[in-house]
């Protein structure tokens, strides 16, 4: 049937071409046009400083501003600096000491905020303060209740008969009081990601398991951690991240000063880069241990991900 034959109200209903393109055109870049200011962004402050730095890491610089052709040299002096893997030991300790911990208060918090509260939303945003708190009066905090002499931790500690520790001059107690800064401020936030993930779980599930005889206990471990398992691959990786790029409560609690105690025995890969690049000024050193930690997140996160993901 030809155009001609049509009737008069088809032929004026039918989509003129223009209009036909326009409309394939919205509906099929429209939704580019919309999320592209997102891979704008990261482009530019994400795949073009990761660049940038792969590129300084292969020059060597000095402090007359010298710049020469140093290949892989910068990583293969790196693997050889034993104040790199000190770094390293010292990064993986503390992300262990502060992250195990962390997600088990979290999720235990997240149980407990997920029953019928009163106060509930006053109680639930209450958690979030620590994280809204400045990290110098973190710090500040922090500093007098480790203090050697007559910080509360080591008054509490002689009732134990335990003596005087110094927590800034010992490798596994500046972990400790480290780690616990962190606890203190990041364990609320995970909690409240981890109670948007339990509010997500069905009601009828738990009022299954309430008439078969299923204690709360055991709805905890049958059903709301293997609902929750999502949500729990997106803390650890954060959590991950997070830890193993550690640089604020370390360097705070040394006064702003990067260099992570007298020996270095809680100095982190991130304040070893920091120390690098803007005191001793070689870019080109510090680029190269910032490209292995980029190498070392992803490692300690494929690891996390996979015990996560593999627990039945």
């Amino acid at each position: 049937m030809s155009l001609d034959t049509l009737p008069r109200a088809a032929r004026q209903h039918r989509p003129a071409p223009r209009h036909r393109w326009r409309s394939t055109l919205d509906l099929r870049a429209m939704p580019y046009a919309l999320v592209s200011p997102y891979f704008l962004l990261f482009a530019a402050f994400g795949l073009f400083p990761l660049a940038f730095t792969l590129w300084y890491s292969l020059y060597d610089y000095d402090l007359a501003g010298t710049v020469t052709w140093a290949g892989l040299g910068n990583y293969a002096k790196l693997l050889a600096d034993e104040d790199f893997w000190n770094a390293v030991v010292n990064t993986v300790g503390m992300f262990v000491l502060a992250t195990v911990p962390q997600l088990l208060l979290a999720l235990l918090l997240a149980n407990a905020l997920n029953k019928r509260l009163r106060l509930r939303l006053a109680i639930r945003m209450s958690v979030l303060l620590p994280l809204v708190t400045s990290v110098v009066a973190v710090a500040v905090v922090f500093t007098q209740l480790y203090a050697r002499d007559w910080g509360l931790v080591n008054w509490m500690l002689s009732w134990f008969g335990v003596e005087r520790t110094n927590f800034k001059a010992e490798r596994i107690p500046s972990w400790i009081a480290i780690a616990t800064m962190v606890d203190w401020r990041w364990t609320g936030y995970n909690a409240i990601i981890f109670l948007a993930g339990m509010q997500t779980i069905p009601r009828d599930l738990y009022e299954a398991a309430a008439i078969d005889g299923a204690s709360r206990r055991r709805q905890f471990w049958q059903i709301t951690l293997p609902m929750l398992r999502p949500t729990m691959i997106f803390v650890v990786l954060n959590s991950t991240i997070g830890g193993l790029t550690l640089f604020s409560e370390p360097t705070t609690f040394y006064g702003g000063n990067v260099d992570g105690g007298s020996q270095g025995q809680f100095q982190t890969v991130a304040m070893f880069i920091v120390k690098q690049g803007f005191r001793e000024f070689d870019y080109g050193y510090a680029a190269a241990a910032a490209w292995l930690l980029f190498l070392l997140i992803l490692i300690g996160a494929l690891i996390n991900f996979l015990l996560v993901r593999g627990r039945r």
